[in-house]
């Protein structure tokens, strides 16, 4: 059994504790309840009752002044510092409840500064000590073994004949693969299915042994591509060379090659510039017939056959959805992945067409939107709205648009999604070095650590990992550049409040001040969640500590691999709280995730509760002391 000591602390999550001048505590823990909407208005705060309540009353939002009475005798005050509507209120009329701490609504301007002075003083102890943990740079794999869960950006690895092995798959685990990718461009369904397989022995096998590190799996689409035909042997070409596309199958000349869509010539217009492989090669357009596309080369190299094709600033008129697409959709229902990503998402509407379809399938999977054509940046905000998440899709991104567009793009997607609680995946090109190289150049280990400034959720590795000869290395150099990036962030005590709904949703603004009471004291966040909400919106405000979520459900356990700063850990709740929070804690401090003396912030979501019959959220501060 874990033993627990009490903690206190001055300061609950942006709001300024005002110190009680009487009132009694319990010894076991720091304790805040707050109930949700629908629970509003059965117990009027101050009743006499005891029950942690929440009031919109005018006179105590943002703005008041800390001096002013409270209406009612004995009730205590917070006053908020952050833009919310509604203002936490703990304690009864006319008593102190136990457990609780009441506060009173005055304090001089010198004790407000040195209360300030004392929690950005604090607030800096603990941002020394997570720098202090996170900062392991040994780069062999059993040190990356044990700092894997000190990250908190995530990685995804797309899997193909280089590492589709158990022993290969079991490695990248090891070494910090959180994301199975795979792309539906190869391989077939028989394939894919030994790697899901796989995937499901593996988390088997880390549940048995009571570890946490599962994978989620997320289904790539093909999506709507144009790619040229087969070639006998690959093309030489030069600049000033003439070249014609055409859509008549099975050509396949030095001088002409077939495209596998009628829709192309309709697409391009004189002048318009075909790129191949996301710009490896160009070309030209400079007249065009019924059936051909007459073309001069710009850059010239090698042609090979089955090149993917855009035409620069343009986008195919293709369906969104293939009919290769719903195919692999279903393969992905079936097997139970835990995400799709959607190929050339142009608006929203095929988004929610994918959602309606999962909905009547009974299927709980997530819809990443890649944003990676021309007409999806016009849509971009319905289409993340729409969407579970998004992928930065650079290479066909930079082929369509400006490549100096692309990391401006990068940025707004990453800050509209963080804006919207959505995770976000940058991908393409990040190590793109090593899928022949041992080393990355530098520029990909700055591009690595700007996406994980940017605030990325996760980053992807795409041909080094799935055909490159140094997998492994990849992973490794990905893992060492996220960590010592994070180590060196600061991480602000107030959380940004990004999320729109902060001020009409309780939720919202529990994980806000869940955050910021995390953060003044240096505190891992504990989540217990069954649907895994409350941990994506913790992982949304970006606690400074890991946030291990507790849940009972294992898919939901693999669902939260992608997002940032959650470690998922799979675990029956038991009917007394107690017991389950003693549980969690004895898990932690097995694996050396806590150590005795540590704080933690216990977190329960209001929608689901563990301990309470009514509806409400739930935090407690406890001091861990030793396991028995």
């Amino acid at each position: 059994m874990a033993a627990l000591a009490a903690v206190s602390f001055a300061s609950f999550a942006g709001l300024r504790a005002l110190p009680a001048s009487h009132g009694e505590t319990r010894g076991a823990s720091t304790t805040l309840c707050v109930p949700s909407p629908q629970g509003r208005g059965s117990q009027r705060p101050g009743s006499g009752s005891g029950t942690c309540g929440v009031r919109a009353d005018a006179r105590r939002r943002l703005g008041r002044r800390a001096g002013e009475e409270d209406e009612g005798a004995g009730i205590g005050a917070l006053v908020p510092v952050s833009p919310a509507d509604d203002v936490v209120q703990t304690g009864a009329s006319g008593r102190r409840a136990s457990g609780y701490y009441s506060y009173q609504g005055q304090r001089a301007a010198a004790e407000e500064a040195a209360f300030v002075r004392d929690m950005e003083a604090a607030a800096a102890a603990a941002a020394a000590q997570q720098t202090e943990r996170q900062v392991l740079m040994d780069s062999d794999v059993a040190a990356t073994q044990q700092s894997t869960y000190q990250r908190k950006t995530k990685i995804v690895c797309t899997i193909g004949p280089t590492s589709n092995t158990r022993e290969m798959l079991w490695k990248l685990a090891e070494t910090g693969m959180n994301v199975v990718r795979l792309n539906m461009s190869h391989g077939d369904h028989a394939s894919h299915r030994r790697v899901v397989d796989l995937v499901r022995e593996y988390n088997k096998g880390q549940a048995s042994q009571g570890a946490g590190n599962v994978l989620a799996i997320m289904l790539d689409t093909k999506g709507p591509e144009v790619r040229s035909g087969d070639l006998p042997q690959p093309i030489e070409l030069e600049r000033g060379e003439g070249f014609t596309f055409t859509i008549r199958r099975g050509v396949g000349t030095d001088r002409t090659v077939s495209v596998n869509y009628d829709g192309f010539i309709d697409d391009v217009d004189v002048d318009d510039i075909i790129l191949v492989d996301g710009g490896m090669m160009s070309f030209q357009v400079k007249s065009k017939t019924a059936e051909d596309v007459v073309c001069e080369v710009v850059d010239g190299g090698e042609l090979k056959s089955r090149r993917h094709l855009n035409v620069r600033g343009k986008s195919a008129t293709l369906p969104s959805i293939t009919d290769k697409d719903w195919e692999d959709i279903r393969f992905g229902v079936e097997n139970k992945v835990d995400y799709y990503a959607l190929s050339f998402v142009k608006d929203a509407q095929v988004v929610l067409q994918l959602k309606e379809y999962l909905k009547g399938q009974g299927a709980d999977i997530g819809v990443i939107a890649k944003i990676e054509s021309a007409d999806s940046v016009p849509n971009l905000h319905a289409i993340l709205e729409a969407s579970d998440g998004a992928m930065v899709a650079r290479g066909d991104l930079g082929a369509e648009l400006p490549v100096e567009e692309v990391p401006l793009l990068q940025g707004e997607i990453i800050r509209v999604c963080r804006a919207l609680g959505k995770p976000v995946i940058v991908a393409t090109n990040m190590l793109e070095s090593m899928i022949n190289h041992p080393t990355p150049t530098r520029a990909e280990v700055s591009d690595i650590a700007i996406a994980v400034r940017e605030g990325t959720d996760a980053i992807m590795l795409s041909g080094e990992t799935a055909h490159g000869k140094f997998p492994l290395k990849a992973v490794r150099v990905m893992h060492t550049v996220a960590v010592r990036t994070e180590a060196t962030m600061a991480v602000p005590n107030t959380p940004a409040n990004l999320g729109r709904a902060f001020k009409r949703h309780t939720s919202e603004m529990f994980a806000f001040h869940a955050t910021m009471m995390a953060n003044t004291l240096g505190a891992s966040v504990l989540v217990f969640t069954r649907s895994g909400f409350m941990a994506m919106l913790l992982s949304h405000y970006r606690p400074a500590g890991i946030t291990y979520a507790f849940t009972n459900d294992k898919r939901v356990q693999q669902h939260l691999a992608l997002y940032h700063g959650v470690r998922a850990l799979y675990m029956p709740f038991s009917a007394d709280a107690e017991d389950t929070f003693n549980e969690a804690l004895r898990i932690l401090l097995k694996r050396g995730m806590v150590q005795p003396g540590e704080d933690v912030a216990l977190v329960q979501s209001g929608r689901q509760p563990i301990w309470r019959s009514e509806s409400t959220h739930h935090i407690q501060v406890r001091r861990v002391a030793h396991i028995n």
